[in-house]
């Protein structure tokens, strides 16, 4: 018997059957060789996933993983179930496409993940406009970086994601594009003289830097290690609103992209926004979802996310910094 109590259970499967939720731990456990990289990619508990396995072992009467080994490794029975676990995913998901497909106007949960950049202005006015147009259906939010809400988008954690794109799309996912932006400086209002040589009196103060552990910060490090520049900085962090802070105390100078900016837009009076003074980078932030799921509803909650965000961000943006209007298009 296979039954499907989704992520939500928790710990509280009961030992002896076999689940859907146990069959996608177990999978996603045997591709990370690790229960610590497996929770972190469905987005749970570790106890969680090592109670799931526990279960799923007890269920089939059998060994699965060696747990001590490192990195953990596979059982021959491991290994052969392996291959059809894969199988019953690849039929559930198959039988979730053909459902949802008939039944995509009573949809009755959707799981959303979202960049931190649009967290705070516009994700909960979205959630409240596509709650008007699926009745019915419960919201589950997610918000973090975008390599985070990736990794559960193809665990099939999540169903619809709001992302920088980080390369090629997978061949399952149908992408639609929401908006382009280029990266900007921001600097403490009156350090760089506009009539001087403004990479000269960057270069003369420190980059206040966002995190490399995110897709964005090693974006802006690699486009500076192609430009030949070293730049001299003591802060490398995770949050635009403590950057800008730094900044605007006259700290350093940052390169952040105009959403980042507009989350923070409290702390940007006191800062001058330039364009870079080397070769421009930018990001392009898509919608992402499996094909063939979700029948229209992508295309839904793509069209009205980029209403919003030129009625909340864009035109809010080039009012207040009329030369962005060259580094944000809406596509």
């Amino acid at each position: 018997m296979v039954s499907d109590p989704g992520p939500s259970a928790g710990t509280g499967a009961s030992p002896g059957k076999i689940t859907l939720w146990g069959i996608e731990v177990f999978v996603a456990t045997a591709e990370e060789r690790s229960i610590t990289s497996a929770a972190r990619r469905l987005g749970v508990s570790v106890s969680a996933v090592s109670q799931q396995l526990t279960n799923l072992e007890g269920a089939l009467d059998v060994t699965l993983l060696r747990r001590n080994a490192r990195p953990m490794s596979l059982t021959p029975a491991g290994e052969a179930f392996r291959r059809r676990a894969q199988s019953i995913l690849n039929e559930a998901a198959q039988a979730r496409a053909e459902l949802a497909v008939t039944g995509a106007p009573s949809l009755r949960r959707l799981r959303f993940g979202v960049i931190d950049d649009l967290e705070a202005d516009v994700t909960p006015q979205l959630l409240v406009r596509m709650a008007e147009r699926l009745e019915g259906c419960q919201f589950l939010l997610e918000t973090g970086a975008s390599h985070g809400l990736y990794d559960q988008l193809e665990a099939e954690a999540l169903d619809v994601i709001v992302t920088a794109q980080m390369g090629p799309a997978p061949p399952w996912a149908e992408v639609h594009p929401i908006l382009d932006e280029g990266f900007v400086v921001a600097a403490p209002r009156g350090m760089v003289d506009p009539d001087g040589d403004l990479l000269a009196q960057l270069k003369a103060q420190p980059l206040v830097q966002y995190t490399t552990r995110h897709h964005m910060g090693r974006l802006i490090a690699t486009h500076l290690a192609q430009q030949n520049l070293t730049l001299a900085h003591r802060f490398e962090l995770d949050s635009y609103h403590a950057i800008l802070a730094l900044v605007g105390q006259g700290v350093g100078w940052t390169i952040l992209p105009p959403l980042a900016l507009m989350r923070a837009r409290r702390l940007i009076d006191g800062l001058d926004l330039m364009d870079l003074p080397f070769a421009p980078v930018s990001r392009r932030i898509v919608l992402m979802a499996r094909q063939g799921i979700l029948d229209e509803v992508p295309g839904t909650v793509a069209a009205e996310l980029k209403a919003l965000l030129r009625e909340v961000v864009v035109d809010p943006a080039v009012a207040m910094y009329p030369h962005l209007s060259a580094r944000l298009e809406l596509l």
